[in-house]
Order: structure tokens, then sequence, then C-alpha cells
């Protein structure tokens, strides 16, 4: 695979922020991709809601959004472990310092969409630039499993990879399950990677 392929995932225009407004409007990927080079699990979501949705520059920004309440149970059998409740955002240092030490890796499968609608949701995303996930992995060398928690993620990402491709429950509160049996399905994830005891 050729550097410029990867190069061109990497560097995307984080210039670009959100469209000028009209539903035909383009939005590019805001953020790059958290690739730490010991990466095992890569999380594939489909795009990052809307910027004044976010409590911090990184993945699952939303603060009602449950991912790192997740991963709080998950790893430390605290869902709050992450969680700055007194002012309603997340420890980004603490969370960066973590998925680095373990492992995780972070991007969407649309590199460039065009909302339908002000919010996140699967069904109000036209992806107009999928995610080149070969380059995506490429830099990935100890990649065992994508895990996918959206089905908009799942159908883009589709037939694009060998990496095996995992689903699971989302962290979105939309979604209807307990918090603790979210957390028992990416808990089930990590331990047959042989990630958790």
């Amino acid at each position: 695979m050729s550097n410029n392929k990867q190069t061109n995932v990497v560097t995307t225009p984080l210039s670009a922020r959100e469209g000028q407004g009209g539903e035909s409007s383009v939005e590019w990927h805001p953020l790059r991709p958290f690739l730490p080079p010991n990466a095992k699990v890569l999380f594939l979501g489909s795009f990052p809601p809307p910027r004044h949705r976010w409590c911090i520059d990184f993945f699952y920004p939303n603060y009602i959004n449950d991912h790192w309440r997740i991963e709080g149970l998950v790893w430390y059998g605290d869902r709050n472990h992450f969680v700055d409740e007194a002012n309603k955002t997340f420890r980004l240092p603490e969370i960066i310092q973590f998925c680095t030490e373990k492992g995780l890796a972070f991007y969407d499968t649309a590199t460039c969409v065009r909302r339908l609608a002000g919010n996140a949701s699967d069904k109000f995303l036209e992806v107009v630039v999928p995610t080149d996930i070969h380059a995506l992995t490429a830099q990935l060398p100890h990649l065992q499993a994508i895990a996918v928690t959206g089905e908009k993620a799942r159908q883009t990402l589709a037939a694009q990879t060998e990496v095996p491709v995992v689903r699971l429950p989302s962290s979105s509160r939309a979604y209807p399950l307990a918090i603790e049996k979210k957390a028992a399905a990416y808990a089930d994830l990590f331990r047959s990677l042989n990630m958790l005891p």
C-alpha cells in the first residue's frame, strides 16, 4: 500500500469543520484517527456529533454518550472512572493514556458526510467520502478486531477488510439496553483477545 494512500486518511482536512449551512453542505471529519502503535482493537463509529454537543476533543465526545462510562465499567468496575461530573465532561488526559496503554484505536467509517438533520443519528447521515479502511488498518500491525457500534458503520465497512468485525451495542442512550449489559458485551470482546482476564 502506498504512503500516499495512508497519508490521505491521516491528514483529513481539520480546517474544514462543519458545512456552511443548508442540507447540501458537506462536513469533513474534525479529528485525526487515533492509532496507538500497539492497538489490538479499532473502534469505528459513523461520524462525530455536531460540535456543539462535544465536551472533549476526542472520540465519543458527547457527555450523554456512555462509551467512556462503559470503558470505565469494563476495565475499572466504575462507570465514572473517566467522568468529571462536576464539570459535565470526561477526563481526556486519562482517556488518552488509557487508550494508548490498552491498545484501543478510534476513527469513523466516514471521512466526509452531509448531515440531513442537526444531529448524529445514523439515519440522517449521508456518507460523501467513506474512510479508506485498508489504509487505516495498514497502520495497525497488531490489530485483531474492528468494533463497530452502529448499523451505518457496519454497512459502510461492509467487505472492506479481512480483519474480523465485531458488532457491539451502541453506547448511545437511545439504544435501549442497560449499561451493564453493554459493558458485558465489550468485556467479552476484550477477553476474546486476551486483553482482560
